[in-house]
Formats: structure tokens, sequence, C-alpha cells
């Protein structure tokens, strides 16, 4: 069985895809200001299913392309990149957010439901 290796670090063009979605979300300078603070955010591990119960996004199928590509380089021993997420607020319903990475979560669950994954979060502001 493969098991899922991981960078110590995102990939540069994740913060990048990070601020194109969350722009979708928020105000360029909010957005701006949560992709500062996902540079500078420690790496702290959450498990696969946990992060696609919180956000709550479906699980994608190994045919996706995107997951099919992440699950190939799972069994080729590549390590994957972190995922960059932005915390939920269970007060006001808010869910969790993969601002970069869903596909490998995905992929990552498929491998193994209580994959530690590692992420870099940031809170929304108050």
């Amino acid at each position: 069985m493969a098991t899922v290796k991981w960078k110590d670090k995102p990939e540069g063009h994740d913060y990048p895809a990070a601020e194109s979605y969350l722009g979708l979300l928020a105000s360029s300078a909010r957005v701006a200001d949560l992709v500062i603070e996902m540079k500078q955010a420690s790496i702290g591990y959450f498990k696969a299913k946990d992060l696609l119960r919180a956000s709550r996004l479906p699980l994608l199928d190994v045919d996706n392309a995107h997951v099919a590509s992440d699950l190939k380089k799972v069994h080729e021993g590549t390590a994957l990149s972190p995922i960059l997420l932005v915390r939920g607020d269970l007060d006001r319903g808010i869910a969790l957010q993969i601002a970069d990475g869903y596909h490998r979560v995905c992929a990552s669950y498929h491998v193994d439901e209580n994959t530690d994954i590692p992420c870099q979060i940031v809170d929304l502001p108050s």
C-alpha cells in the first residue's frame, strides 16, 4: 500500500492559486491579507476525513483528472504540496475553506482517510 509523502512547505504557485479561489469569496484586500498570513503560518496536521467534513466538500472520485494525477504522484513516491486553509467559524456556520489543495486532500483520502495532511491554516478576520 502506498503512503502519501509531503513536502515541507507549499510550492510558490500554491499561494496565487489560493488567492484566485479566495478572490471569489472576499475582497482583494482581505484576500491579500489572508495570503500573507498563510505564507507565515506554521504547518499543522489534520486528517483527510476531517478536512473534507469541515469543508463540507464531497470526496472526488479517483477518475477525476486532478485526483488521478495526484494519486499517480503518490504511487511514484513524489511528495505532494501541503494544503492551504482558511478556518471556518462554527458559530456563524461558515465551513472550512480549502484555498488550495482540494484534489490532494481527495487523493490522500483515497489512499487512507486517516492520512495526516500538513496544512497552513489561517483564521477568518472577526
